[in-house]
């Protein structure tokens, strides 16, 4: 199948099935074996005999005596096609990096879109050496806790303080009439103990800059900190943070 892309070929062939399935004839002014696909609805087209060959080799369609249908396994197909495709996209704007988040025994690779992600200009910063001011893996740590935080559902509302006492009791909100899934309520568990485990004193910084998103210097000003002084917190949190995921993250 020179010249031809096989994968989008297949997928054209897949949405004009649609689910109803099309009546399969070899095309007359086509050649390879071409098959025109007449569609229920009057519609008709040529496909390529060795696209509907290898369609059916991946068990994406069959063939009921003339009556060409796609199988359940071509919607996952098409599914995967797209989300390629958004990903793709999405690439297109994004910056990505991979650092290693050491927890317990293992190092754990993390993706980390530098675009996007408030921790990304930390990893440009540098001492008087010319060193790293932060280590990969605490910035990793960052990362990791944010992540937790949004899944979490915890983004902040408009409070006083942004501080909130974490605790291992975790319940949806009064009159919410829901139950949380599993795995919010391990987020929601896993920022509680990570918040508990790098102290008061760090927490707040740790929560303004990775999760809040909040800048340097927004940090200084709100906090009445000296200048320069939350670049100094913010590393020591993120130590702690590294420490407590690399100790598996137990409270």
């Amino acid at each position: 199948m020179s010249g031809i892309d096989t994968m989008k070929e297949i997928e054209k062939l897949l949405r004009f099935l649609g689910n109803a399935g099309c009546r399969a004839d070899l095309a007359p002014d086509k050649a390879d074996g071409a098959l025109r696909l007449s569609h229920p609805d009057g519609r008709v087209a040529d496909f390529p005999g060795p696209v509907a060959t290898e369609a059916a080799s991946r068990g994406l369609l069959v063939d009921r005596s003339g009556l060409v249908a796609p199988t359940l396994e071509a919607r996952s197909f098409l599914r995967r096609r797209r989300a390629a495709r958004e990903e793709a996209m999405l690439d297109q704007h994004r910056a990505i990096e991979i650092g290693f988040l050491v927890e317990g025994e293992t190092a754990e690779p993390v993706r980390i879109n530098a675009a996007e992600s408030p921790l990304s200009q930390f990893a440009r910063m540098k001492d008087k050496s010319g060193a790293p001011w932060f280590a990969d893996a605490a910035l990793a740590a960052g990362e990791r806790l944010a992540r937790d935080f949004h899944f979490a559902g915890l983004q902040p509302k408009i409070t006083p303080s942004y501080e909130p006492r974490f605790g291992d009791r975790v319940k949806a909100a009064p009159g919410a009439g829901v139950e949380l899934k599993d795995n919010v309520v391990a987020a929601r568990l896993r920022v509680a103990r990570a918040l508990t485990a790098i102290g008061p004193e760090l927490s707040g910084v740790a929560l303004d800059i990775c999760c809040f998103e909040k800048g340097l210097e927004t940090v200084e000003r709100e906090r009445q900190w000296p200048a320069r002084s939350a670049k100094l917190m913010l590393k020591t949190a993120l130590l702690a943070l590294e420490r407590h995921y690399r100790a598996g993250g137990r409270g």
